[in-house]
This record gives C-alpha cells, sequence and structure tokens, in this order.
C-alpha cells in the first residue's frame, strides 16, 4: 500500500529540489550584481512614485468591489449549477427552488445596497432645509 504513494514521494522531492536549486544557486549565478541609484528607485508601471503611499482611499471605492465579488461569486455559483441542471430532475423542483432562493437573497442585497445609495457614485447627502432655520433664527 504504502508502495503505491512512492512515485508521489518522488514527485514532490524532485519538485523541491528543482525549486531549491532554481533559488538558491542558478537565481544567484545568473542575476545581475551592479547596483546604482536608478535600479534601486521605486516605481510603479514605470513611473516614479508621487506622494505618500498612505492615502486614504473613499468608501465608494470599496462598496463597489464588495458588490462586484458578491455578483461574481454569484455567477461561479450558478455557472456550474446551470450545467448540471438536466442530470439534476430526480431532485425534482427543489433545485429550481434552492437557486431561486439563492438569487432572491442576492436581489434582496443588491436592493438594499442600491436604496442606501451605495451604488451611486457621487452620493446625495441630505441637508436640513435652510427655511427651518431662518425661522429659528429670526424668533
Amino acid at each position: 500500500m504504502l508502495l503505491a504513494y512512492a512515485n508521489v514521494l518522488v514527485f514532490l522531492l524532485v519538485g523541491m529540489g528543482f525549486v531549491i536549486v532554481n533559488v538558491a544557486v542558478v537565481s544567484r549565478l545568473l542575476r545581475p550584481k551592479v547596483k546604482n541609484a536608478e535600479k534601486e528607485a521605486i516605481y510603479e508601471c514605470g513611473e516614479p512614485a508621487i506622494g505618500s503611499a498612505w492615502v486614504r482611499f473613499d468608501m465608494r471605492f470599496y462598496t463597489i468591489a464588495l458588490v462586484f465579488l458578491i455578483f461574481d461569486v454569484e455567477i461561479a455559483f450558478i455557472y456550474p449549477w446551470a450545467v448540471v441542471f438536466r442530470t439534476l430532475q430526480h431532485a425534482g423542483l427543489f433545485a429550481f427552488v434552492e437557486m431561486a432562493v439563492f438569487l432572491a437573497i442576492l436581489a434582496v442585497g443588491f436592493v438594499y445596497a442600491w436604496k442606501r445609495g451605495d451604488l451611486d457614485w457621487v452620493k446625495a447627502t441630505v441637508a436640513q432645509p435652510a427655511r427651518d432655520t431662518e425661522k429659528r433664527n429670526a424668533a
């Protein structure tokens, strides 16, 4: 029984040896050893960095990213389900209702985010009417 795992052990050892030899030996022989200020400079996409990296990002970026992630995961669940849906005939209506409930839960979340205004790039703020403050100041 253990002899059956010998192939796995051999491939694992050869793979680890390959990585160790490439990282420890070959990379040290082939990499350039000359250092200068231009090569050590920090850049992103070929452009020098401007300003600090510690900039506060607007929460709208994160909100849109999370909504995208939710619907991306939704597709990751729906696609395989749709592929095997015809073979789920033994489950009857249950398989369809199960996916409908899943989509309904996601739709409720989407409507909630939409009603809160989280999907609007320019979010409207609720301002107090100017007339109310004028009336208080006049009295």
